[in-house]
């Protein structure tokens, strides 16, 4: 097979880019298409407030004139300060079977970052550990939830043929409101005791109090994560940027916040599963899919557990406990019936061994590879 490689430079290959996606995976009743608004500013296509402090180049691989691939080169600035590294990410990966296919992209992607000064590759990053992420290698017998990946089940072995090697593992869990039925009471009992203790107060959002409710679960997320596995801070810009496409899809019932004296201290949201409506609109937001979405949500039953974030300060008092009681009372209130706590990571014990004795179930498995050098 001859097989080309070459930058993306144009509005055509940038669609050509997107659109490979859905020629790929057409027929797979699992993929679910992504927003076409969002995946054209992670791309660097459009304006991303990422790319103040970063850089991305595209690839596409031909042969006999028919897309086979495509990936991103991308470097993430604000990681390299963090971790003082020279690391290069690659992302928004997607390939044919075959391994001379994705050997060619990874020698681009992997040209391109070198000549940029980076010494070695992580990925797959799409385009950083915040925003989506992880090589699904467990679990293909399913859709995702909003936000999460999806691949081929080949191509763990794309990955692992050329070299790269597990850097880390990411680990859904599921759960259905039966389940409560048989929680340690226990749980519930300490929860009310800490929040009395320590005279926590937790609220849900509201309309108006929506857009600072959501900044501050931003800015506590930052505040709480550092020392975890490849943390990155995001930026104040990234943060408004979330916040403002978060505005839409998240429901204010569904976000609690902890306040002791009056001070956001912790927060939780779900993110209801959008997916099934995004793929009957196809990714596309307008002229009438964003109603589809609004109108529609209300239907939805199954809820993706995000993050529980505590300022360090307060994590010792028990506070990811105080949250997640209060907001799956809301959840059942909802009418939700199931939700997936996404993503956990393989070293973060404490959180796994929580989920564990809840009685969640671990349902999919995801995978972030490096190669070193690069």
């Amino acid at each position: 097979m001859q097989i080309t490689v070459q930058p993306v430079v144009s509005r055509r290959d940038q669609r050509e880019f997107i659109k490979f996606a859905w020629d790929l995976y057409r027929g797979d009743p699992n993929w679910v298409p992504p927003l076409l608004m969002s995946i054209k500013e992670l791309l660097g296509y459009k304006r991303h407030p990422f790319y103040g402090n970063g850089a991305i180049q595209t690839f596409l691989a031909r042969s006999g004139g028919k897309i086979v691939g495509r990936i991103a080169a991308i470097i993430d600035g604000a990681h390299n300060q963090t971790h003082q590294e020279q690391r290069g990410m690659i992302g928004f990966f997607e390939s044919i079977n075959d391994h001379q296919v994705a050997a060619a992209l990874f020698d681009a992607a992997r040209k391109w970052l070198r000549d940029k000064g980076m010494t070695s590759l992580r990925g797959p990053l799409n385009p950083a550990l915040n925003y989506e992420c992880a090589l699904l290698i467990d679990g293909f017998d399913s859709p995702p939830t909003f936000l999460m990946t999806y691949n081929k089940d080949y191509y763990p072995s794309l990955f692992e043929h050329y070299g790269f090697r597990k850097s880390q593992d990411l680990f859904a869990f599921w759960g259905h409101v039966n389940m409560l039925e048989t929680l340690d009471p226990k749980l519930l009992s300490l929860a009310a005791q800490v929040q009395e203790r320590f005279q926590i107060t937790v609220r849900p959002s509201t309309k108006a109090t929506f857009a600072d409710d959501i900044d501050a679960f931003l800015k506590i997320y930052n505040r709480a994560l550092p020392g975890t596995w490849g943390f990155v801070p995001l930026s104040d810009a990234e943060v408004k940027q979330i916040a403002s496409g978060l505005k839409l899809l998240i429901v204010p019932d569904l976000v609690r916040i902890a306040e002791h004296e009056g001070k956001p201290v912790g927060a939780v949201f779900g993110l209801l599963d959008y997916n099934p409506i995004i793929k009957q609109i196809d990714g596309r937001l307008f002229p009438f899919g964003f109603l589809k979405i609004l109108f529609g949500r209300k239907k939805l039953k199954r809820i993706r557990l995000v993050s529980t974030n505590v300022l360090p300060e307060y994590q010792r008092f028990g506070l990811p406990l105080v949250l997640m009681k209060s907001l799956l009372e809301s959840a059942m209130a909802w009418g939700i019936e199931e939700g997936e706590f996404s993503w956990v990571l393989e070293s973060n014990h404490l959180s796994r061994a929580t989920l564990e004795r809840g009685g969640a179930k671990l349902i999919k498995t995801y995978r972030i590879y490096d190669l070193d050098p690069a």
